[in-house]
C-alpha cells in the first residue's frame, strides 16, 4: 500500500500529541486511517495464524490430558520447557426451545414449578441439569445438544503445574 511521502509512521503517530495529529491535512489523516486499517487486518491475520500454530502444536496433547482426566472439555495444563501451556476448550450447550417448552408444560402439569429447572428464556443451566434426578434428566436429553467451543492456548512463564 502506498501513502504520501510525508505520512507519519504508526510509531511516530503514537508519540504525536493528539492536537497536532488533529491538525494534519485531511489527506494525511486519510492515509493514516488506511494504514491503520491495513495494520489491523495484518494483525488479525497474524493472530489467527499464530493461534492456529499453537493449536497444531498443543491440541493433541491437551486432548490426551483431558481424556486421561475423564473430560471432553475444560482447561488442562501442559509443560513445555519453562512454560506452562494452558489449553482451554469450553463447553457450549444448546437447548431445543420447542422441546424445553414441552418439558416445562409437563412439569407444570405435574404440579411442579418449571422455573426450578428451566430458566425463563427456555434454557437449562448445566448445574441445574446435573442436579436433576436421573429419570428426569433422561427426559431432558433429547432437547440438549453439547458443542465444544474454540480451543484457546496461552503461554505462561514459570510454574510447572
Amino acid at each position: 500500500m502506498t501513502y504520501p511521502e510525508n505520512t507519519p509512521s504508526l510509531d511516530a503517530m503514537l508519540n504525536m500529541p493528539t492536537g497536532e495529529l488533529a491538525q494534519m491535512p485531511v489527506e494525511l489523516l486519510a492515509s493514516l486511517q488506511a494504514e491503520l486499517a491495513y495494520a489491523a487486518k495484518q494483525m488479525k491475520a497474524a493472530n489467527t495464524r499464530f493461534n492456529t500454530s499453537l493449536e497444531v502444536r498443543y491440541a493433541s496433547r491437551a486432548s490426551e490430558v483431558r481424556q486421561a482426566c475423564g473430560k471432553d472439555t475444560g482447561t488442562v495444563r501442559l509443560v513445555d520447557g519453562d512454560y506452562t501451556i494452558v489449553a482451554d476448550l469450553p463447553k457450549r450447550i444448546d437447548w431445543s426451545q420447542e422441546q424445553l417448552a414441552q418439558i416445562a408444560a409437563n412439569i407444570a402439569d405435574s404440579g411442579e414449578d418449571p422455573a426450578e429447572f428451566i430458566d425463563t428464556k427456555l434454557t437449562v443451566s448445566e448445574r441445574k441439569y446435573s442436579a436433576l434426578p436421573e429419570a428426569w434428566r433422561k427426559g431432558f436429553e433429547p432437547a440438549r445438544t453439547v458443542r465444544v467451543g474454540t480451543l484457546k492456548v496461552t503461554l505462561e512463564v514459570g510454574d510447572r503445574a
